[in-house]
C-alpha cells in the first residue's frame, strides 16, 4: 500500500502493482461499495499477465482514505488526478464495479484528454425520473431511498441495517466463496472498518454527478448481469441511450458479483481501445 498526501492535506491510499515501474498500459480500478480499494486477485492475476500496471485506491473514507465531507462523485476526479499525478501517470484507462462504476465515468468525463476508455460492471445510472430507478432492486433499495432524505436520514437507516440474502444469486454466492474470495475478505475489512465510506457513496450516488454523460466522448463499455438484483439492467440500458458511445455486454444469467467473471474480456477491450487511441 502507499499513501498521497493530497494539496488539500487529506491523504489516500492506493495499491500499485508494478511500485512504481512504468507499463504501455495503467488501468485505475474503482471499487465497489464497501470495499477499501485494495487490488483483487483476479485482476491483478490478469493484468500480470498482460503486461499492465494495475492501480487502486480507496474512496474518501475507505481504506484508510481521509473522509471528505460532503464529497460527490465528480469530486473523484480531482483525487484521481492528484493520484496519478503523485505516480507518474499520464495517460490511463478505468474500470469500475458497482458504487465504483460512477466515479469511473466521472472521471473520463473530467479527464476526456487522459482517460482513454471505461469500462463498468453492474454500474447505476444517474438517480433520474426518466426511468423507475429503484425497480428490481432487493428490497426496493432502501439504503439508497433513505440516502434520498439526506445524510441523517441515511445515518439512521445504517443504524439498523441487515444485509438482504436475496440481493445476490447462488451464482453470486459461489463466485464470493471461490474465485471472487478476495472481494468477500476485503468487504469484510471495509465493513468493519465503519460505515462512514458507505453512507458518503449512497449520498453521492442520489446526487447529481456533475456534467451530463451525454457530453462523454470517451468510448465506455457497458458490463451487466441480467439477473442483477441489486443494481437492476435497466440502469445500463438507460446509460447505454445516454452515452454517446457505448457498447453493453449484457449476460442474462449474471448477477452483481459473477458479472466480475467477465473481466478479464473487458480488460482486453480496455487495452485495444486505449492502443487504438494512443497510436
Amino acid at each position: 500500500m502507499i499513501h498521497v498526501t493530497l494539496r488539500d492535506g487529506r491523504r489516500l491510499s492506493a495499491h500499485d502493482s508494478t511500485n512504481g515501474d512504468p507499463r504501455p498500459l495503467t488501468i485505475l480500478w474503482h471499487h465497489g461499495s464497501p470495499q477499501t480499494g485494495a487490488a483483487l486477485e483476479p485482476h491483478l492475476r490478469a493484468a500480470g499477465e498482460r503486461h499492465i500496471r494495475w492501480i487502486s485506491y480507496g474512496r474518501p473514507g475507505y481504506g484508510g482514505s481521509t473522509v471528505r465531507s460532503g464529497r460527490t462523485v465528480a469530486d473523484a476526479a480531482d483525487d484521481v488526478r492528484e493520484l496519478l499525478d503523485a505516480l507518474g501517470v499520464e495517460r490511463f484507462a478505468t474500470m469500475g464495479a458497482s458504487g465504483g462504476g460512477p466515479h469511473a465515468l466521472a472521471g473520463a468525463l473530467a479527464m476526456p484528454d487522459r482517460v482513454t476508455a471505461v469500462a463498468t460492471f453492474a454500474t447505476l445510472a444517474p438517480h433520474t425520473t426518466d426511468i423507475d430507478w429503484f425497480a428490481g432492486m432487493a428490497g426496493g433499495g432502501p439504503a439508497l431511498r433513505a440516502a434520498l432524505l439526506g445524510e441523517d436520514a441515511r445515518t439512521e437507516f445504517e443504524r439498523t441495517a441487515e444485509f438482504d440474502a436475496t440481493s445476490f444469486t447462488a451464482g453470486d454466492y459461489a463466485a464470493l466463496e471461490s474465485r471472487w474470495h478476495s472481494l468477500a475478505a476485503d468487504v469484510g475489512v471495509a465493513a468493519a472498518a465503519g460505515p462512514e465510506g458507505l453512507i458518503a457513496d449512497d449520498l453521492a450516488l442520489v446526487a447529481p454527478w456533475g456534467a451530463g454523460l451525454s457530453a462523454l466522448q470517451v468510448p465506455v463499455l457497458l458490463v451487466h448481469g441480467g439477473a442483477d438484483r441489486v443494481v437492476p439492467a435497466s440502469h445500463a440500458d438507460h446509460l447505454l441511450g445516454t452515452l454517446p458511445d457505448a457498447e453493453l455486454w449484457l449476460r442474462p444469467r449474471d448477477g452483481h458479483i459473477s458479472i466480475l467473471d467477465a473481466s478479464t474480456l473487458a480488460i482486453d477491450w480496455l487495452r485495444e481501445r486505449h492502443l487504438a487511441r494512443s497510436s
